[in-house]
């Protein structure tokens, strides 16, 4: 990101307050941290089954999504906004494409505990991305408010 816009470098490290979401904050990362650590000892089932060419293509699609967030996230409006490009189709493409990524990385491991971490991941992402939308409606206003009626948070 900082190649494309240092000031997209910038806003991608300052948080949105939380406000009072500081437990979903912590298990957040460290379910983050879990997601990217745990499969290093697990086992890939490539067996024909077809869990591995799922795991396969979610894995790629996720990397798509991020590249795109990012990529996007660099060129907002002047009020530093994002609305056009990925963000014209989900509200939290960088979250939906981590999703889809650690998705596609616990498939082929056929992992239930790796699968947990996901769904410790995607809850406490949802109450940030609250969080998050509360901060844009108060900094954007309007803009924000018609953006969210245009444009769903996932998909």
């Amino acid at each position: 990101m900082g190649t494309l816009s240092r000031q997209a470098l910038r806003r991608a490290a300052r948080y949105a307050p939380l406000c009072g979401k500081k437990t979903a904050g912590c298990i957040y990362r460290l379910s983050n941290a879990g997601i990217l650590l745990y499969p290093m000892f697990l086992t890939i089932h490539a067996d024909g089954s077809g869990w591995f060419a799922a795991g396969v293509v979610g894995y790629l699609a996720g990397l798509a999504l991020c590249t795109a967030a990012v990529v996007h996230f660099s060129a907002p409006d002047r009020q530093g906004l994002n609305t056009n490009g990925i963000y014209g189709l989900s509200r939290n493409p960088m979250y939906l494409g981590y999703f889809v990524c650690f998705t596609g990385i616990a498939l082929p491991t056929l992992s239930a505990i790796l699968f947990g971490m996901i769904l410790l991941f995607q809850i406490s992402a949802h109450r940030i991305i609250l969080s998050e939308e509360r901060w844009c409606t108060e900094r954007f206003g309007t803009a924000y408010r018609e953006y969210m009626q245009r444009v769903r948070r996932y998909l």
